[in-house]
Parts: C-alpha cells; structure tokens; sequence
C-alpha cells in the first residue's frame, strides 16, 4: 500500500460538517422567512398551511442533526474540537425548534399575529437572526473573512438585546392593558417563546465565536 493511501485511511471528510452546518442554516433562514409570511397572513387557514411548512423545516432541521452526530461518531478527525461541533449543532436546533414551536403556540391559541407590534416586530428580528446565522456559520469554512463574521455575531448580539427589550415592554403592557387572563397569558407565553429564539440565536453566536477564537 502505498504512503499516500495509507493516509486516506485515517483523513476524515472534514468537508461533510460544513456542508450539514451550512444546510441548516439554508433551513433555519426559510424558517426565518416563513415565520414573517405567517405573522403577516391575516388568514387562519393560511397561516396553518405556513404553520405545517415551518414543521416539515424543522423536521428537516433533525435530519441534519442527527447526520452530524453520526458524523462525529464515524469521524476521528474533525475540522474543529468536537465540543464545539456538538454545542453549535445542539444550538442550531434550538433555533429551529423554538421558531416551530412559537409559530404552533400561536394557531392553537388562536391569536391573529398581525394585530400584534410585539410579535409582528420580534418575528422581523427573527428574520434578520437567521440571515446574520447563516453568514456568520458559512464563514466557518474557511475563515477568511473574519470580519463579516464578527459583524454578524455582534448583529446577533444586539437583535438579542433587543428582543430582550421588546418582549419586557410587551408583557408590560399585557398586564396594562389586557382584562381577559386567558389572552395575557397565551400572548405572554409567545412572547417569551420569540424572545427564546433570540436567545438560542444568541447561543449560537457564543459557539462561533469561541471556534474563531480558536482557529482563526
């Protein structure tokens, strides 16, 4: 056998986790877009159409987690430490999970987003995460521009805070102005889980972070 083949045996196909990583942030940016449509659809119906989409993307979403556990099992070389893999795959699901499970919050309680300036400006906050997510995970191919990446996480950072922001002042003004216990506490409830998102997103920011402080 020769030295060159030999080699191959033991050279992992680093290759496969971008891949998988930059698919999912492909899926987490639909997810992203899908979730303004359903906020903007004054239609029931329609918004439960957008509801099922989100689901099948985070059903999607699993796939590719799943195939990066077993990437991290079959591998014994990876492009970056293996705690950072599994803490930004573990992350990136969080993301997908939570956007689902607001958009499903909202048509089982019935309540129509549109009329909402607290979801309605957190699900445009959204939005934006998941395009700064997918810039900021793409980078982590090559890592040669490390400067839109940090802008991005630092945009990540500042939707967080004011996520923070904008679901405090909501909850606020629920308990102001809201006289049915029953609204308030469904609007609350998704409230907290939009501001959960940022807060994943957030998560996901830190793991790039300390992978670029590592490797770059």
């Amino acid at each position: 056998m020769g030295l060159n083949n030999f080699g191959n045996i033991f050279m992992p196909k680093n290759k496969i986790f971008y891949e998988i990583f930059e698919n999912v942030v492909i899926t987490l940016h639909s997810m992203g877009e899908l979730m303004k449509k359903l906020v903007d659809e004054p239609d029931r119906d329609k918004r439960a159409v957008y509801a099922s989409s989100l689901e099948n993307l985070e059903h999607k979403n699993d796939e590719n987690t799943h195939r990066i556990m077993t990437e991290l099992g079959r591998n014994f070389i990876t492009p970056f430490d293996r705690e950072d893999i599994h803490a930004l795959a573990m992350s990136l699901d969080d993301v997908a999970d939570c956007i689902y499970a607001s958009a499903k919050k909202m048509q089982a309680y019935g309540i129509n987003p549109i009329n909402d300036s607290v979801i309605q400006r957190m699900t445009e906050l959204i939005e934006i995460g998941t395009i700064e997510l997918e810039k900021a995970v793409n980078g982590l191919r090559n890592m040669k521009d490390l400067r839109k990446m940090t802008e991005s996480l630092i945009k990540i950072n500042s939707l967080e805070n004011q996520a923070d922001d904008i679901s405090d002042l909501g909850i606020e003004k629920l308990f102001q102005m809201e006289n049915d216990i029953k609204a308030l506490i469904k609007k609350r409830e998704v409230y907290e889980l939009l501001e959960t998102v940022a807060d994943k997103m957030e998560d996901v920011s830190d793991t790039v972070e300390s992978i670029i402080i590592k490797y770059s």
